[in-house]
């Protein structure tokens, strides 16, 4: 038998390729189809980027990979029909996963022939390259977008290659420089830009932008026809994934103004502040000019008030020359023209041979070399012209943008060293005087009248401060403008001063507030001077078309009687004033001890409530109201308390107005809330069926427009109904213009809260309000009740307050109470509820729950009383009247 075996090396050839074959299944997608494009074979790899098993796909079409808009198109048939025909394929396919995501392939169909080259399989081999073409797609986007920021920012952009040489520059470059991309291509920046750069330095720079370190520095650079440019330039080096240098982007920022500034202003500004003189300070800044623009000559003139010119600084210009200058006379109009008034920010440009007044300047010029100069004002902050500065040219030109920046910076410190001078003066005068009416300030009113207190203590003579303050200033600042207001003070400030001695001192103070010190003026004659400045005052001034009448509240404090030192006097005075103010508008009031002391008293009495509300030292009465026709409970007002450890028992009607002054209403309206509502759930829950809280708010209180937010979110968290509730508001309220208080009421009558005008009868009682307002009920005043059955008037008072709440469908609840004839008279006019001692004096919540009970025991009707028809109902919508029994 003979035994036929490989060679070696057809089998490692044979090895090798089944090796191959191994690692490509391995790596690679590999599919077969048949001619008609369905699915015979696909390897795992294939199966894993689709998402699908084999036995799911063999036998599917091709086009389900793809997307059915490129299935369904031509392109794809075409495609199909190409293999068919014999004809590989190789490219880039976007193709479709089980789940629906995009997957790009990198492959290749390859037709399979058999022995009549007939084709009878479609092989197909392809790479995953999605990660790849999402790459590619983002630095295409970073790219384009870094090229739209490049091409929109204003400072200038260039991008070299790894050779350091440029590739691309962007619009802001080429309006710098005026080079543009064809022009900079190919050239090495810091040889473009800057011919004189050390070339070891352009060695570091590209050593350390070698390694990956950005650089940045401040160079002057050159432009495509010499203009020269301060600019920051900002150097950072791209880099591949082995950190090897791929190109480098610098931006570069034209500094040239802020750095002439800073160049100039150290020993400039230095000058200024050590109180050099102008003309050092001008020949400074020539200095640095003539050292950055050689070749250029600067000085520094100042015009006087005649349109004079007088040079301060000129170090270049030759001495020949400024004699010739000192011996002539300049004017404005020869360096700005017969019209000096229209010598813009930009200056004028002036050719002496060509300029006819400059005829006898012409030689002695052309002598020392110059042809022409370029002068640009120096303004004051009032935009008058101070002076100029001038560059001298040995030629007839146009400044480059270089040069205008200097001169820029050049006139603005020459501008900050004239206007120094200029200041100086009137910083006297803004130290001691009013800039808008021309009065002594605060700071030489205490001079001077410390030095008139001084004065009459030695000569033992009475001193009157009066303080003045304008009554409805705001009001006039409001309707008719600042401007308006601006010119009464200044006609305020002129009567002030009319028929004054020479010894009395007017000041204006701040805003609307004057004071006047009138040395040897007893009290009666400051009483008849007062008068008189009060006339004069009250005489009328035009303001706007509008003719107004200034009046004003006036206070006095005497010296030495109320006090030896000016502080202690304008505080009296002060204190006076606002006496005076509260009692009349247009009035004066001299100091007293005893004004002294309730000013005291109140400040003590301040602090005080601001420690009783932080601690919770208030606590709460309850006053029980009463229905008149079926003696059933109505409802409780909840009243504030404040025993004061030292004062006793403050009455609300004392510490109330003093929360709103102070800033303390909204904390102690929010506690009264919470404290009330709390009371009224544990009440109900021990079994007392208390019908209603009502409680009083401040018109400030109503300024939040968060409240409405506040009694919702405080009667869930009680279990309340917000008809549960009823909040008391004063007349005051009607007149109340601040934008939230309407806002809010709305809210509080949307929530269902109900609302009861208190007091009615005492304020404006304005029907107009009362009809717009969501009132529900009405309560009258107990100054009325009070004269029910002693005066005549009181009665029908009551009556016309109770039909009127009739005819708008309010609950009418009348206040104090204390008599059965009160009670009697009440009844028959048809009031509906009432309180007051008769039933209760207000309560604590334990005393209020022990009389509630006992009445209920005592009193049967107050447990079985009907309610009247016309009140009776259930917890209703806002506006509608409503009452429960107690049982």
């Amino acid at each position: 038998m003979t035994t036929s075996s490989s060679s070696p090396v057809a089998s490692r050839d044979l090895a090798e390729r089944n090796a191959i074959i191994r690692t490509l299944d391995h790596v690679k997608a590999i599919a077969e189809f048949s001619p008609e494009g369905m699915l015979l074979y696909a390897n795992p790899r294939y199966l894993e980027i689709f998402g699908y098993e084999l036995d799911e796909v063999q036998g599917v079409q091709h086009a389900v990979f793809c997307e059915p808009c490129y299935a369904a198109s031509e392109a794809y048939a075409v495609f199909w029909q190409r293999l068919r025909e014999g004809v590989a394929y190789t490219d880039l396919c976007e193709r479709v996963t089980r789940a629906g995501a995009k997957r790009w392939l990198e492959a290749t169909y390859a037709p399979i022939f058999d022995a009549q080259r007939r084709v009878v399989r479609i092989f197909k081999m392809a790479g995953d390259v999605t990660a790849r073409i999402e790459r590619e797609r983002q630095a295409q986007e970073e790219t384009r977008r870094l090229s739209l920021v490049a091409g929109a920012t204003g400072n200038a952009v260039i991008i070299t290659g790894a050779d350091w040489r440029i590739v691309y520059v962007n619009e802001g470059f080429t309006r710098m420089f005026g080079m543009t991309i064809a022009e900079a291509a190919g050239q090495v920046p810091p040889a473009l830009l800057a011919p004189g750069f050390p070339a070891c330095e352009t060695e570091r720079l590209h050593a350390e932008l070698a390694q990956g370190i950005s650089h940045e520095r401040q160079e002057l650079l050159r432009g495509h026809q010499g203009e020269r440019y301060w600019c920051n330039v900002s150097t950072n080096p791209v880099m591949d994934a082995h950190h090897r240098l791929v190109s480098t982007v610098s931006v570069i920022t034209d500094i040239t103004e802020s750095k002439m500034h800073q160049v100039m202003q150290h020993r400039v500004l230095e000058a200024i502040a050590a109180e050099r003189s102008i003309s050092d300070v001008a020949t400074m800044v020539c200095e640095e000019v003539d050292r950055i623009l050689p070749g250029t000559a600067s000085c520094v003139l100042r015009f006087d008030a005649g349109g004079r010119v007088n040079p301060l600084a000129a170090p270049q210009i030759p001495r020949p020359y400024l004699e010739h200058l000192s011996r002539q006379t300049l004017h404005l109009d020869m360096v700005a023209g017969q019209e000096h008034t229209a010598f813009g920010a930009d200056g004028v440009l002036i050719d002496i041979t060509s300029d006819a007044r400059w005829r006898a300047f012409r030689d002695p010029m052309l002598a020392v070399g110059y042809r022409s100069f370029w002068a640009v004002p120096i303004r004051t902050v009032d935009g008058s012209i101070a002076g100029a500065v001038v560059f001298h040219y040995a030629e007839s030109r146009v400044p480059d943008g270089f040069h205008r920046k200097l001169m820029a910076a050049c006139v603005h410190l020459c501008a900050l060293a004239l206007e120094r001078e200029r200041s100086k003066a009137r910083i006297h005068r803004l130290a001691f005087y009013d800039p808008l009416t021309n009065l002594p300030n605060r700071s030489l009113l205490k001079a001077k009248a410390e030095q008139a207190l001084a004065t009459s203590a030695r000569n033992d003579t009475p001193v009157a401060v009066v303080f003045i303050d304008l009554d409805r200033f705001k009001h006039v600042n409001d309707s008719l403008g600042h401007p308006a207001g601006d010119q009464m003070l200044k006609t305020v400030a002129a009567r002030l001063l009319q028929d004054r001695r020479s010894a009395d001192i007017v000041a204006r103070l701040s805003g609307d507030e004057f004071l006047m010190v009138l040395p040897a003026c007893n009290a009666l004659q400051t009483a008849e001077m007062v008068e008189r400045v009060q006339a004069v005052l009250h005489q009328p001034v035009s303001l706007g078309g509008t003719n107004i009448r200034p009046c004003a509240s006036l206070g006095i404090a005497m010296f030495p009687a109320d006090g030896t030192s000016l502080d202690v006097l304008m505080h009296r005075a002060d204190m006076a004033m606002y006496q005076a103010k509260s009692e009349a508008r247009g009035s004066f009031a001299f100091f007293s001890s005893e004004l002294n002391a309730q000013a005291q008293e109140r400040l003590s009495l301040e602090a005080d409530l601001e420690q009783a509300v932080h601690e919770g030292a208030l606590h709460l009465h309850y006053q029980p109201q009463v229905d008149l026709a079926t003696n059933a409970l109505h409802g409780v007002e909840v009243l504030s308390r404040w025993h004061h450890p030292v004062r006793g028992n403050v009455p609300p009607i004392t510490f109330i107005p003093l929360a709103e002054a102070c800033s303390l209403i909204d904390g102690l309206s929010r506690w009264v809330l919470r404290t009330a509502c709390a009371q009224l759930a544990a009440w109900r829950a021990r079994g007392l069926q208390v019908p209603t809280l009502s409680i009083n708010f401040s018109a400030l209180t109503l300024h939040d427009d968060g409240l409405p937010r506040l009694v919702e979110e405080t009667l869930r968290a009680h279990g309340l109904r917000p008809c549960d509730l009823i909040i008391e508001i004063t007349e005051g309220v009607m007149l109340d213009h601040h934008a939230a208080t309407v806002q809010t009421i709305t809210a509080l009558q949307a929530l269902g809260v109900r609302m009861s005008m208190d007091d009615f009868g005492t304020g404006y009682s304005s029907l107009s309000y009362l009809h717009r307002l969501p009132i529900t009920e009405l309560k009258i005043d107990r100054s009325f009740v009070a004269d029910l059955g002693f005066r005549d008037s009181a009665l029908p008072l009551c009556r016309a307050i109770v039909q009127i709440g009739k005819s708008l469908g309010l609950i009418v609840v009348a206040e104090g109470v204390e008599t059965q004839t009160q009670r009697q008279l009440l009844t028959q006019e048809g009031c509906h509820v009432a309180q007051g001692y008769l039933f209760s004096r207000p309560l604590s919540a334990r005393d209020f729950e022990e009389w509630a009970r006992s009445a209920l025991a005592v009193d049967p009707e107050m447990r079985q009383g009907a309610r009247p028809a016309a009140l009776a109902g259930k917890c209703m919508e806002p506006g509608r009247p409503h009452q429960r029994s107690i049982a």
